[in-house]
């Protein structure tokens, strides 16, 4: 369309507008420049302007949606954070213990010393599946007002993946990182590297080197993303990462990596999790009130034990929400006013494999 409509000359203007309407780092004022530059020399050909314009274009385009100044403030409140936790997981003291002892250094840290840059610890959530390592994180997102950037590691082979390719190639494009930040506006929010146990055999010496770049205080400050090309600032950022297990986890990321061990749940704990928090929120999810469904307090141990020990609550969710589904089918049929699921009729609602 710009081919079209525009001349080469106005093709350039309109480039250099859209990056003047912007703040970006001087450094990259100053490469951008000689883009220009080599886009005027380069326009006695057509073929080659056009290609490199559109080039230019996508590159531009990267750069003003990048919020390199912009940031969220921190909501550093004891007692709201202490709520917020508690209404998101049940039990876990010791877990939130430790993050409300760091949101309290935070707290101190920006009221004595509110030019200082923060700088957060890294936090590594190890248990077994369904122990609430990601969940936690997202909580920790929503204590502190910050946006959330989730980059799953299950599978992953490409470090490109995370750094992005270089704009000589074809499609090229910025890596998870960058287009996470342009997503939630914002330089300061959670990062979480989910899984990061789960890389592919292949891939995972250069991704945990990788690894060590970001989570690395005194190299973070200036990541380099392979499209960007030009240092931008991720110190602010509050990385947490999740696994299940840390053998295959390089000794150099563990180094820079706080465990925090996510305890598995007993079955008397997952009463309390599938009744005062699953349940609520599938009643509501399934489009039912809480007096159409009710659960006999003798048949949870069923509900929450149906094939054995679990670690986790995934099941207990999976049971709970199917049960839920089946309700609202039989009130939606006509079948019944209310359901009540008793004795006598939970092997009717609950999977028997």
């Amino acid at each position: 369309m710009d081919k079209v409509l525009l001349s080469k000359d106005e093709a350039i203007e309109k480039l250099k507008a859209k990056i003047d309407a912007v703040k970006i780092p001087e450094g990259l004022e100053e490469k951008v420049k000689e883009m220009f530059s080599q886009l005027s020399i380069n326009s006695h050909n057509d073929q080659t302007f056009w290609q490199n314009y559109q080039i230019a274009n996508n590159y531009i385009d990267w750069l003003i949606k990048i919020p390199w100044f912009t940031k969220t403030k921190d909501i550093l409140d004891l007692q709201y954070a202490q709520e917020k936790l508690n209404d998101n997981h049940f039990g876990l003291d010791s877990v939130k213990e430790r993050l409300l002892e760091y949101i309290s250094v935070l707290a101190l840290q920006n009221n004595r010393n509110p030019d200082k840059p923060m700088r957060a610890p890294v936090l590594l959530f190890v248990g077994l599946v369904g122990t609430g390592k990601t969940t936690m994180a997202k909580s920790i997102a929503e204590v502190m007002g910050r946006q959330l950037i989730r980059i799953p590691f299950g599978g992953l082979g490409d470090p490109l993946y995370l750094r992005g390719r270089s704009r000589i190639y074809p499609e090229a494009e910025p890596g998870q990182i960058i287009k996470g930040l342009v997503n939630c506006k914002s330089n300061n929010p959670i990062i979480l590297l989910d899984e990061i146990d789960r890389v592919a055999d292949d891939a995972l010496n250069t991704i945990m080197g990788v690894l060590v770049e970001l989570l690395d205080p005194e190299q973070n400050n200036h990541f380099v993303d392979h499209y960007i090309d030009y240092p931008i600032d991720l110190s602010q950022a509050f990385f947490c990462a999740t696994c299940n297990n840390t053998a295959r986890i390089a000794t150099a990321v563990m180094d820079r990596l706080e465990v925090i061990q996510m305890p598995s749940y007993n079955d008397d704990e997952k009463i309390v999790i599938g009744r005062d928090y699953i349940l609520p929120k599938a009643i509501s999810n399934c489009g039912l009130s809480n007096e159409e469904i009710k659960i006999s307090p003798d048949v949870w141990s069923q509900i929450v034990r149906p094939l054995g020990f679990d670690a986790g609550v995934r099941t207990l969710q999976r049971n709970i929400e199917g049960l839920c589904r089946k309700s609202a089918k039989m009130i939606l049929d006509g079948k019944a006013k209310q359901v009540i699921i008793d004795e006598t009729n939970v092997k009717q609602f609950i999977p028997q494999w």
